[in-house]
């Protein structure tokens, strides 16, 4: 029974859902992490790439004081009670008058557990786009370019990787279309799906406490995790049950992300795929022994779901987490 609930819970993440978070397996030492609150103790961020079929890009001219007057795409910080969607929304309709629906998430951008940036690629889908003469506080205009031959200046160049991350997604999907899944959470946290291979056969680390289940990680707002980023709780849960010297751990990506924003919700739970392997050469046929009776290793078994791990693991298909 407990085999199906892991084999059902695997095959939710990988579709980029996944069950709610009820508890989590690692935590900063110390005081209990306090729920998160935007504005308060954590900060959003949304944009959006567009491309048309011309293979132009979406621009917004700034109209904020320190940046007038220079190019970027559509972007704003999240609001509370939005869900992360919602504040997409709202930001491309304020800053270019287009209504628009999300594609897909590209990329996850991450300054430590309090700064996240969700980067979508997104369509039109309505709207007039904004031209200078309804220019206000939002922005001072909005126009289509060459993906070739983009304006200056711009706000910062960050976005050029991001636009070229878009393009290649459109000529190539690495990874499944993911969208933010509406689950309540209080804290910024990772499930993780963490994998050891041998000759085609994935053995998944699982959580002991209560039913099985794929762990959970809560991230510090303290300085020394910040500092380290989100990398960080992940690498502490996994101190916990084993010795890391002797192993490379890689933290690959997304497979999806749960966010609601209603109700005091601001938490976010990142699902994220890692590897653990041996640092010594050779042929190691069975996982990295576990300290503790609070995790073992679930061999997987069901044909599909290996297949489905061996497939996203190999091709890295997964959303990019930057730092």
């Amino acid at each position: 029974m407990a085999s199906e609930g892991l084999t059902a819970a695997l095959a939710a993440v990988l579709a980029g859902q996944g069950p709610s978070v009820q508890s989590c397996d690692s935590a900063p030492a110390g005081e209990p992490p306090v729920p998160v609150r935007l504005r308060k103790n954590v900060c959003y961020v949304v944009l959006a790439v567009f491309l048309s079929e011309q293979d132009e890009v979406l621009l917004i001219q700034e109209a904020k004081r320190e940046c007038r007057g220079s190019w970027y795409l559509p972007a704003g910080r999240m609001e509370p009670g939005e869900t992360i969607v919602e504040a997409l929304q709202r930001e491309v309709k304020e800053e270019a008058g287009l209504h628009c629906e999300p594609e897909t998430l590209l990329s996850v951008e991450e300054r430590g557990p309090s700064w996240v940036r969700f980067v979508f690629l997104a369509r039109p889908t309505g709207g007039i786009l904004k031209t200078s003469k309804e220019a206000d506080a939002e922005s001072l205009q909005a126009a289509w370019y060459p993906r070739s031959s983009l304006p200056t200046p711009l706000r910062a160049h960050d976005i050029l990787h991001l636009v070229e991350l878009a393009a290649q997604y459109r000529q190539q999907a690495r990874h499944p279309l993911i969208l933010p899944q509406e689950l309540p959470c209080d804290l910024v946290c990772q499930r993780l799906v963490v994998t050891f291979t041998s000759t085609q056969t994935v053995w998944v680390l699982v959580g002991t406490v209560g039913m099985p289940h794929l762990p959970v990680t809560a991230c510090g707002l303290d300085p020394v995790e910040q500092r380290g980023g989100m990398k960080m709780a992940i690498l502490r849960l996994l101190q916990e049950c084993l010795t890391l010297h002797h192993l490379v751990v890689e933290i690959k990506g997304l497979l999806g992300l749960q966010h609601l924003g209603r109700d005091h919700s601001d938490g976010i739970c990142l699902n994220v795929l890692v590897t653990v392997a041996f640092r010594s050469p050779g042929i190691q046929d069975e996982p990295p022994k576990i300290r503790g009776e609070n995790f073992f290793w679930w061999k997987v078994t069901e044909e599909d779901l290996q297949s489905q791990l061996l497939t996203r693991l190999q091709g890295s298909s997964v959303v990019p987490v930057n730092r």
